[in-house]
């Protein structure tokens, strides 16, 4: 489990799953940032991981501030699903 910051908005979403540094990662959660007084483009900063990374993220069975952080550019990730089923969809 990482922590990725994108530079720009690729389309993502929680629940999304994307192809980055030639890994595939499912995409926890999404924290908009830089809207109001922020830089030029918004910046999506996600917890990402892999799927049987999920009950550990959804127990909160790690440390935040310990997490590697990236950060990369919206170009250099590949949205694979833009997000997951929201409640009422099958």
């Amino acid at each position: 489990m990482k922590k990725l910051i994108i530079h720009g908005d690729p389309g993502l979403r929680k629940g999304g799953r994307i192809e980055y540094d030639g890994e595939e990662y499912e995409v926890f959660a999404v924290a908009r940032q830089g809207d109001w007084h922020g830089p030029d483009r918004p910046q999506l900063w996600c917890t990402i991981g892999s799927e049987d990374e999920e009950e550990t993220f959804e127990k909160q069975d790690y440390i935040p501030m310990h997490l590697d952080t990236e950060d990369i550019e919206a170009e250099g990730v590949t949205v694979l699903r833009e997000r997951g089923a929201q409640p009422g969809e099958t």
